[in-house]
């Protein structure tokens, strides 16, 4: 029991981290609930004020930033591309793992390769491809390169390989099931918890994506939330608590995903130990 139970400096350890981590988001709110004059006070305020709504007012009424447009445009891009990278990932995850077919592992081989290539590397060919598609300033040209991943599908490939009983997809074949049906009834449940961390991730990175967003959507009336978050602090004379306030705003959605597919994991681990 000694081994297992955690001391003092444990305790101690664990709630610096803590305060570590969400003292920044903490403040971050705290600035984006005052004015500017907060910025320059020693020392900082560490209560929230009350000019929030000011703030969220002359966010959402700036023409330069087209917030509103920018959340809107995210959170297409962000949920599509997340459900299809999880979907596809786990149905090609289940078929590298359990299913016998001509070329799998040479298959298997490209797709690690293209997760050693650069993603700089090929933005001007993709560029170059969303012109020729007339894509350019259009949300597919954001969300169609990254409906698939090649981490995605390795990971769902490691992890089915361990996760899903080659037996039980024996018995499901037995009992007549087919291939989509196995899928849906067998390996997708069992896959839940590494779809979950493959899903917050996904999520996590296309809503911060600024490099890609950024050079194939020209149109200022037409951003991502991250391309309004650069607005806000464009120019000479920047606003700290309006982007402040954006960034606020821009990271709560961030922390509900977190929460939702938080809770997913735990269940899923929890579920998996009840049944080991």
């Amino acid at each position: 029991m000694r081994l297992w139970s955690a001391g003092r400096l444990t305790y101690a350890a664990l709630i610096v981290t803590a305060v570590l981590s969400i003292f920044p988001i903490y403040w971050m709110f705290v600035v984006a609930s005052r004015t500017n004059d907060a910025m320059g006070q020693v020392p900082p305020p560490l209560t929230p004020g009350d000019n929030l709504g000011a703030n969220l007012a002359r966010l959402f009424a700036n023409t330069d930033a087209h917030f509103l447009t920018g959340l809107v445009n995210s959170t297409i891009v962000a949920v599509s591309v997340t459900v299809s990278v999880v979907f596809f990932s786990t149905l090609a995850g289940f078929a590298f793992a359990k299913l016998r077919f001509r070329g799998r592992n040479a298959l298997l081989l490209v797709i690690i390769a293209t997760m050693m290539v650069p993603t700089q590397l090929g933005v001007i060919p993709l560029y170059m491809l969303m012109t020729k598609l007339n894509w350019n300033d259009r949300l597919p040209a954001v969300i169609v390169p990254a409906l698939v991943t090649g981490f995605g599908v390795f990971m769902m490939r490691q992890y089915a390989g361990q996760a899903v009983s080659t037996e039980l997809i024996e018995a499901a074949r037995m009992d007549g099931c087919h291939t989509a049906r196995i899928y849906w009834n067998v390996v997708l449940p069992a896959l839940r918890p590494a779809a979950a961390v493959l899903g917050l991730l996904t999520f996590m990175t296309t809503w911060n994506d600024f490099l890609w967003p950024y050079a194939v959507l020209n149109d200022p009336e037409n951003p991502t939330v991250q391309l309004s978050l650069r607005a806000l602090s464009d120019g000479y004379y920047q606003d700290m608590s309006q982007v402040f306030t954006g960034t606020a705003i821009a990271t709560l959605p961030l922390l509900l995903v977190f929460i939702v597919f938080g809770r997913q994991i735990i269940g899923g681990i929890m579920e998996g130990a009840v049944k080991a």
